[in-house]
């Protein structure tokens, strides 16, 4: 798995790529500690290359969504594939956290 960090309107977007897994979720959580160093306070998930996701890459991004809302800040999603979608539907997380069909949406609402 990759991240490639990005900057569109004061937002830090995050580019996931590969699958997030029980392999990749420590590399997820060194990204995220290193985001919340540096006080980042919006920040945008892109899924559209996240091909998997499982559930200790769940466990982590809920981690960075407590994280961030003790520090003030906002978490959203964009752009995942309808089979990373049913994950969170499955699981209820949808509920839990912004998701939004497109960047341009989230960082809209951001």
């Amino acid at each position: 798995m990759n991240v490639k960090e990005e900057r569109a309107n004061g937002v830090l977007v995050c580019i996931l790529e590969g699958e997030v897994n029980i392999n990749t979720s420590p590399e997820l959580r060194k990204a995220f500690d290193e985001i919340i160093r540096n006080k980042e306070s919006k920040v945008l998930v892109d899924f559209s290359s996240v091909s998997y996701i499982d559930s200790s890459g769940l466990a982590t991004l809920i981690e960075m969504l407590q994280r961030l809302k003790r520090a003030g800040g906002r978490l959203c999603f964009s752009n995942m594939s309808q089979k990373v979608k049913n994950v969170f539907e499955i699981t209820k997380l949808d509920k839990l956290f912004e998701i939004f069909e497109s960047r341009q949406e989230a960082l809209q609402s951001l």
